[in-house]
């Protein structure tokens, strides 16, 4: 049997058509069927590549029995949570404030006219470690609605009150203070975890945005306990099992301290987030293990993240034939097949710390068990000789890998998350100097640009041929961010116009007037709250990005209505910043970006010249957190201010280095600008 959920693109809610559950895409059809029946809703919250999402799915929405309970006492409905943030968003805070936390799969009881009374995540089949099962939930609930209803009709008009209400975690605005960046990195090392790497206890997930903002620090200010906490962090995922050793990329979080044993889904906002972190991590150490993570990241994204038309999908399950990690794990006996020769099949053992037992439930979890000098060293090889050996190895395993059951693909492709894609790409592309990363940079803004910007509007999603649902803050703001980055690696006006675009919408139909921006823009569906998220997850929250690109607009144009709304975000912002530096990273690399000094770097003259390019190229391999870059021919971009009033003597490519529109003495020597650029701080 199938329903409803079978017109939907959305691969998550596909996965649910052939469900016995009567379901529900979210809309009007399903709150007036409620109302008609006078039933509450059941609302059912999660995303493809989610493990427990699918194990809830088998053990109860396949199940008849359960079926029918929902389809007797409820109309239930199927959100994907990717696609619809703001309904996530909404809901998940409304199931804190009754459970006390939340997750995926989410599972709320509504009222027919959509306001929460009751709430949780995932329900087992069956009465589990205190847990009631989900037929005892739904018989529960269904009980209550007959019984008490006015109850639950009042409560779940106090909670909707209570997180209408709830304060944003803001403080006093007014100006920079400058003791909140101590404040931050204090509580950033106070919580650090010097043992294991990273912040926190198990399940450890990657913090890409809190070792962007201290590697910031540490080029602001020279702090090398920030330099220290971030390199940690990065060596230590790369050489955990959440990395994956043999295809590159990283799994979602590691369920232990040691970043061993890895959640084994992959998502592409992490895999993006972190492929930049590594950029920058090597940019400033040159440590060559961050180079090769960065390029083995950005080598599966375009292997097996990348659609055919550009664009590059969301996930990838973290299951395949129905067991989790199956994939990627290995049996001894398998390696031993595999690698045929003892000599080869002892090195790579030693290499990725297998062993026969198996170092997770009887299979291994290959990971880096030691740095290249001492595998070398321990098998009596040069490091060149080493490497070759596991090259080998690596490329007989990889060959028996893709002959297995490939994991679940969640093939939509998201606005915000190709954002970050297209961040990576350009800023790798323009600080290694790489041509072919910066045609795949091309390709992804060429796909964005034609299939995801309708008629005026960025849309959210779009799936084979089909754009749908409005974009929301943090598309608008993610994708001007990676055009704004393109445009500095290739200097094409087209990226740079079609993000001051995106600016423009969003000051149009995402600014709030009492300050900040919500989430959803004025001509989305109204919700009984308008959205509007702060706090950063594993993505930079929509105000956050919003604020950066607005930053970086400001310092291109000079135009003071980018600068007002940021400043007047950031500075609400600060005491969260101070007091929770993990949560709100994206927002201190924003403050960061703001205090002077600023830089920007106006080349004049041809791009496609020889002598242009030799001036362009000496921003690569530098890292340049606080720097903004302009180039083109004066005049043919009277938006960037730049670029403006700026004369090439002789005709010559010309480069001008400033601070708020303050500049050095202009120069057509790439070695004076390089000169110049070293002392940038």
């Amino acid at each position: 049997m199938t329903n409803r959920l079978r017109d939907e693109s959305s691969p998550y809610l596909l996965q649910h058509a052939e469900n016995p559950v009567d379901w529900y895409p979210w809309g009007a059809a399903a709150f007036t069927r409620a109302r008609e029946l006078d039933k509450p809703v059941f609302l059912s919250i999660g995303y493809s590549a989610c493990h427990w999402c699918h194990v809830m799915a088998h053990e109860s929405f396949e199940d008849l029995e359960a079926a029918a309970m929902l389809n007797e006492h409820f109309v239930s409905i199927k959100v994907d949570r990717e696609e619809r943030p703001d309904v996530d968003a909404l809901y998940m805070d409304a199931v804190v404030a009754m459970a006390g936390q939340g997750g995926w799969p989410l599972s709320v009881f509504l009222t027919p006219d959509g306001k929460p009374f009751y709430g949780g995540t995932y329900f087992p089949p069956s009465r589990r470690h205190g847990m009631p099962s989900f037929k005892e939930v739904l018989l529960g609930v269904a009980r209550a609605w007959g019984e008490e209803r006015d109850r639950l009709i009042s409560s779940a008009a106090e909670l909707v009150r209570r997180i209408s209400a709830a304060p944003a975690p803001g403080g006093a605005g007014g100006e920079l203070r400058t003791e909140v960046f101590d404040q931050a990195a204090e509580r950033s090392l106070r919580g650090y975890d010097w043992q294991d790497g990273g912040w926190g206890r198990a399940p450890k997930f990657p913090a890409a945005l809190t070792i962007e903002y201290l590697l910031q620090r540490h080029h602001r200010t020279g702090d090398m306990l920030a330099r220290e906490m971030a390199t940690h962090a990065l060596t230590s995922m790369a050489r955990g099992g959440m990395y994956d050793w043999l295809g590159g990329g990283f799994h979602r979080y590691s369920v232990d301290n040691h970043w061993l044993i890895p959640h084994f889904e992959k998502m592409l906002y992490d895999n993006a987030l972190l492929a930049r972190a590594y950029l920058h991590g090597w940019l400033v150490t040159k440590d060559p293990l961050f180079r090769t993570v960065l390029d083995e990241t950005l080598s599966f994204l375009l292997r097996e993240m990348k659609d055919g038309q550009g664009g590059f999908y969301s996930s990838l399950d973290a299951d395949s034939e129905g067991e989790e990690g199956r994939f990627y794990l290995w049996r001894h006996e398998e390696l031993k097949e595999v690698l045929e020769e003892d000599e080869l099949l002892e090195f790579l053992v030693a290499a990725t710390g297998s062993t026969e037992p198996g170092n997770f439930e009887g299979k291994n979890i290959l990971f880096r068990a030691l740095p290249p000098e001492k595998l070398a060293q321990q098998f009596g090889l040069s490091v060149e000789a080493s490497t070759e050996r596991l090259k080998t190895g690596r490329g007989l395993l990889m060959q028996r890998r893709e002959q297995r059951v490939r994991p679940g693909c969640d093939d939509k492709i998201l606005s915000a998350w190709n954002g970050f894609v297209l961040a990576a790409l350009a800023d790798a592309a323009r600080s290694l100097s790489d041509p072919l990363l910066l045609v795949h940079a091309r390709n992804l803004a060429g796909f964005l640009t034609k299939e995801m910007i309708i008629e005026g509007r960025l849309m959210r999603s779009w799936r084979r041929g089909q754009a749908r649902v409005l974009g929301y803050l943090e598309d608008y703001a993610s994708l001007g961010l990676g055009l704004l980055e393109l445009y500095q690696a290739d200097f094409h006006p087209v990226w740079f116009e079609t993000a001051f675009g995106l600016g423009e919408e969003i000051l149009t139909r995402f600014r709030d007037s009492q300050g900040g921006f919500f989430d959803t823009g004025s001509d989305h569906e109204s919700l009984f709250r308008r959205p509007k998220t702060l706090q950063d997850t594993p993505t930079p929250s929509g105000s956050a990005l919003a604020t950066a690109l607005f930053l970086r607009l400001h310092a291109l144009t000079g135009e003071p209505k980018y600068l007002e709304p940021a400043e007047e975000t950031l500075y609400e912002m600060q005491h969260a910043c101070a007091e929770h530096p993990i949560a709100f990273s994206a927002w201190l690399s924003a403050l960061d970006f703001h205090r002077p000094p600023q830089w920007q770097l106006a080349i004049v003259g041809n791009p496609q010249e020889a002598a242009f390019r030799l001036l362009a190229g000496t921003t690569a391999g530098r890292y340049l957190p606080r720097a903004v870059i302009a180039g083109g021919e004066a005049g043919r971009l009277p938006k960037l201010q730049l670029l403006e009033d700026r004369a090439a003597p002789d005709g010559e490519p010309t480069a001008f280095l400033c601070q708020g529109f303050a500049c050095n003495l202009p120069t057509t020597s790439p070695d004076e600008l390089a000169r110049q650029l070293a002392d940038v701080r």
